[in-house]
């Protein structure tokens, strides 16, 4: 198999635009949000374009202290992005959530780097910020879907227990259908990506197997411990 990936011509690039002008058409068309569209799209674009320059430069620098300060500046970002669901909590919140994804997305990311890949060295920046970069996501997909639920559930007067069970159960649904779904339904994007470099698919299935694993338990853990530390803010309201 061949060990290069494809590159992309500029023009070839814009194609895959055109599904996305369709869309916009139609949402103008049905009188939709056509602008919300558009800016997903532009910032879609721009956010992606700037972090392929911003990785070369981290990628060529080599410093583990630069890569832990984008790790830092990820848990951060997600810790904020996941309590977009309860507004008004949310600063409140914000230090449960951040030392949740923290040690529950962290300690997976050390498990996998340094125990299953083997980095040499430790902070290998091609595999440790990609990796980080999905654990810490779906850490926080997990812990935004648990904070939404449990703060519903306080404001319908259920006991703290309850609701903690419930929110966790909800917060899993997405977690248990991909596992569910991977090899039948889709290729998730790293064995896609790795078989469209050359990779052999049973290489490939190796590396995804530890990516599903390193998700469900960072989103288990994450969302966990979020549960756990949020129980004396919430605990009151339902006594």
């Amino acid at each position: 198999m061949s060990s290069s990936v494809q590159i992309i011509p500029t023009f070839n690039l814009a194609l895959a635009f055109i599904p996305v002008l369709v869309v916009i058409v139609i949402l103008h068309k049905w009188r939709l949000d056509v602008g919300n569209g558009l800016y997903a799209v532009i910032r879609m674009l721009v956010q992606l374009l700037l972090v392929g320059y911003v990785l070369t430069t981290i990628f060529q620098a080599d410093s583990a202290w630069l890569v832990v300060a984008v790790m830092i500046v990820m848990v951060t970002a997600a810790s904020w992005i996941a309590l977009g669901t309860v507004k008004s909590h949310r600063l409140i919140l914000y230090r449960q959530a951040f030392w949740a994804i923290t040690w529950g997305g962290g300690l997976t990311l050390l498990l996998v780097t340094q125990f299953v890949i083997n980095l040499d060295p430790w902070f290998e920046p091609k595999y440790m910020i990609p990796l980080a970069g999905m654990i810490f996501a779906n850490s926080m997909n997990s812990v935004s879907l648990s904070a939404e639920r449990l703060h519903a559930e306080i404001e319908r007067d259920v006991p703290f227990d309850r609701a903690r069970s419930i929110a966790f159960q909800a917060a899993f649904i997405p977690v248990v259908n991909s596992l569910f779904a991977v090899g039948l339904v889709a290729l998730p994007g790293m064995m896609t990506g790795q078989i469209l470099s050359g990779v052999s698919p049973i290489i490939a299935a190796h590396y995804q197997i530890v990516v599903m694993c390193m998700i469900f338990g960072s989103a288990g853990l994450s969302t966990a411990y979020f549960l756990f530390l949020s129980k004396p803010i919430f605990s009151g309201a339902t006594s």
